[in-house]
């Protein structure tokens, strides 16, 4: 079960990495986007962070709506619309919850997928961030379907990984991105990346998160 100490966990490492590498998602989005990925993304993940000890912590679902809400009103261009749509619809799933199952955990992603895919107008294989997401959340999903609950965080990070990495050879075909066409090819996604450097700081301090 994960609590709403796991959930702060969980959100807290999204924005601290998120602050941590504004450079690097930056410089990702520069080669074929207009390079304000990472400064976006850090601007409204600073706010988070700022105003934390004040979100309402009553259940999870109310937790991620208020973070929602704070994402789709801070970070500009089209990562807000995209990442706030994420929380908030994982919110819904989570709606007075204070504790969640695995497959709650698998629901909120899925509706999270959704909703990106509604708000972007896009697919898999448009290498977005859901080109790293989705496969993620299958690792999840068969994980827990193995009854590995432990290692589905590490199944995670490795899926996302090796999904960000995958998209080095696509077209771009949403974004700024699918501007430039042929030229997307050879470099990885940046919102791949970064759900990828995310998930994997999240695996990374997993087991020493405290309840």
């Amino acid at each position: 079960m994960t609590s709403v100490n796991d959930a702060e966990f969980v959100v807290r490492t999204i924005a601290q990495t998120a602050v941590d590498n504004e450079k690097y998602f930056g410089d990702l989005d520069s080669v074929v986007g207009d390079g304000d990925f990472g400064y976006s993304l850090a601007r409204g993940f600073e706010i988070v962070l700022k105003d934390w000890d004040g979100y309402d912590r009553s259940d999870i679902g109310t937790f991620l709506q208020k973070i929602g809400i704070a994402i789709s009103s801070r970070i500009g261009g089209t990562s807000g619309p995209i990442w706030g749509t994420a929380f908030l619809r994982a919110a819904s799933v989570a709606k007075g919850k204070t504790d969640l199952s695995g497959a709650d955990a698998v629901a909120m992603l899925r509706a999270s997928i959704e909703g990106i895919k509604a708000r972007g107008n896009a697919d898999l294989g448009d290498k977005t961030l859901l080109d790293a997401l989705a496969p993620m959340t299958d690792a999840i999903e068969a994980a827990l379907a193995d009854g590995a609950d432990s290692e589905a965080v590490s199944a995670a990070a490795h899926a996302a990984r090796t999904a960000a990495d995958a998209t080095t050879p696509m077209i771009a075909k949403r974004g700024r991105a699918a501007y430039t066409g042929e030229r997307s090819i050879g470099s990885p996604d940046a919102g791949a990346v970064a759900v990828a450097v995310i998930v994997e700081a999240i695996a990374a301090g997993w087991p020493g998160r405290t309840d």
